[in-house]
């Protein structure tokens, strides 16, 4: 399965219902290490009782490594598990 990679700055409203996003930011205390946080995003299409919408999965929070390295861990996984998209965010850890 292809999974594509979309770089983007920021960006709330997705049309895929199944997605991994890959953030990275600097360290607050520290401008030399970069970290990241990936996460799985899965949207449900309609409600259910006592379930959410939208169910995020951390997978990696706030971890020492490159974008690089956060970007091939993702595609990897999202291979794996047949995910279609990968969105790629940098900033703020917010």
């Amino acid at each position: 399965m292809e999974v594509r990679v979309i770089r983007e700055r920021r960006a709330d409203a997705r049309a895929e219902l199944d997605y991994l996003r890959v953030q990275t930011f600097t360290h607050p205390e520290d401008d030399t290490v970069t970290l990241a946080t990936i996460e799985r995003v899965v949207q449900r299409t309609k409600r259910e009782p006592d379930r959410p919408l939208r169910l995020v999965r951390p997978l990696v929070v706030k971890r020492p490594m490159t974008e690089e390295e956060a970007l091939v861990l993702a595609r990897s996984y999202a291979e794996h598990k047949n995910i279609p998209v990968v969105y790629a965010e940098q900033g703020d850890p917010s």
